[in-house]
């Protein structure tokens, strides 16, 4: 979580930061992050039950003065800073909704509940998905408020309103971690920006 705060905070774009904790969690959440020098402002909240709730309670208490919203994924806590620029400067452009995507590399088969029945999908046509996402805060709000289902994705919200989402190139850094090994790439990148050795592949990064 600190990872991802610090670095959001670090984009030019991003005036504020609010941080929904888990359900109870807000008092150790904001003296987890209060070591933590960051120039934009601060705010933790208690999160609810679900990604779609917390992201609820976030947008409330968004300071009014931002007009453009960026929602990220605290497991995705290596996205560069310069990634949520992209993303908002589309919004700024006059997207509506927009997410950062990384073509899919693997070829993609589709399957029934049984393993049997399976097809191949056309890559091209697919985009893996990260954060941050970025929205006109006043859309964003209403496809909270029209949808009470629980969803993953906000993007999605957003298409149930009938408006389009834009896409915008996304990182490789902003990769979800949420497996061991995704945490042995993270010590890698890390390694790599700090100019480190890394233990664990035997090679040194440097700074770029």
């Amino acid at each position: 979580m600190v990872h991802a705060v610090r670095r959001l905070a670090a984009a030019r774009s991003v005036a504020a930061v609010v941080v929904a904790a888990p359900p109870g969690a807000a008092d150790t959440v904001r003296e987890l992050l209060a070591p933590v020098v960051l120039t934009a402002e601060l705010v933790v909240v208690e999160g609810g039950g679900t990604r779609q709730a917390s992201v609820a309670a976030a947008l409330a208490a968004a300071p009014t003065h931002c007009d453009v919203v960026l929602v990220h994924d605290a497991a995705r806590a290596l996205a560069p800073p310069g990634l949520a620029d992209e993303v908002a400067a589309a919004v700024r452009a006059g997207h509506p909704a927009v997410v950062p995507v990384l073509p899919v590399v693997d070829t993609v088969r589709q399957v029934g509940a049984d393993g049997a029945g399976s097809s191949t999908i056309d890559r091209e046509l697919l985009r893996l998905v990260q954060t941050p996402q970025g929205f006109a805060r006043a859309v964003l709000t209403e496809a909270h408020a029209a949808c009470p289902d629980a969803l993953t994705d906000d993007a999605g919200l957003v298409e149930r309103l009938g408006l389009p989402v834009h896409t915008v190139p996304g990182h490789p850094s902003a990769l979800k971690v949420t497996r061991p090994f995704d945490l042995v790439v993270a010590h890698a990148v890390l390694a790599e920006e700090s100019g480190v050795q890394d233990p664990s592949s035997g090679m040194a990064g440097s700074r770029t």
